[in-house]
């Protein structure tokens, strides 16, 4: 299956790399070039990429703005969004987390961790690197308002005892095989209590899972 990427950067050098690199990957497809937020909302709404590589800084609408809109749009349910940041100083990333994002990598990731967060986001999977959910989730995302706790909590009260387990170690960053090892069950069913959970909470996903567990307060993050 060939997953049809959108980018969207105001540097047009970064996505003509990008779409170099992208194009030569037999199960990936550049449809589309945005310099700009509401240009990449305007063309999803056109190709209907299966996800958009956002760029959170970029002059009039930036990342945030068109990842906001993006996923808010019932009619692209189906596209996920890629955030390109710097993980030490882009508070903006659990903005765009909270918006609906599926991932975030680094702009100094190399080309083979690009090609292989897009195919991870594309299927659903993962927050990304274990790491990397650590340090922006806990550092951001970790100490929501007494309301958004509240109703987040109340939320939970769909799932089972062993979903909430599956959904708080998935918090933590770890993968379903992690997950599996922890619960001592299998990985397919450890899998299968993270897929019931995000039907049960109607996340589009991995990454939207997780925030509402941090929301809730079904995990937080110790202090060091």
């Amino acid at each position: 299956m060939t997953i049809h990427v959108l980018l969207a950067d105001d540097q047009a050098l970064l996505r003509q790399t990008f779409r170099i690199v992208l194009d030569s990957c037999p199960d990936i497809e550049v449809v589309g070039e945005a310099s700009d937020g509401r240009q990449a909302v305007e063309l999803a709404r056109t190709h209907r990429p299966d996800l958009v590589v956002m760029d959170i800084r970029m002059p009039g609408t930036d990342g945030l703005e068109g990842t906001t809109e993006i996923c808010a749009d019932p009619e692209l349910a189906g596209t996920k969004v890629l955030i390109l940041t710097t993980f030490e100083t882009d508070e903006y990333v659990a903005r765009a987390l909270r918006a609906g994002a599926s991932g975030f990598l680094g702009k100094d990731a190399s080309t083979d961790e690009l090609i292989a967060a897009i195919r991870t986001v594309a299927a659903g999977e993962s927050l990304l690197s274990p790491q990397a959910t650590r340090l922006l989730i806990g550092r951001f995302l970790a100490a929501p308002d007494v309301g958004t706790r509240a109703t987040a909590a109340s939320a939970l009260d769909v799932l089972t005892a062993r979903e909430r387990e599956a959904v708080a170690l998935a918090a933590h960053g770890l993968s379903n095989e992690e997950i599996a090892e922890k619960l001592f069950v299998s990985p397919l069913t450890a899998r299968t209590h993270i897929h019931r959970a995000m039907a049960k909470l109607n996340a589009r996903d991995r990454a939207q899972l997780v925030v509402m567990a941090y929301q809730a307060g079904l995990v937080t993050i110790k202090p060091e």
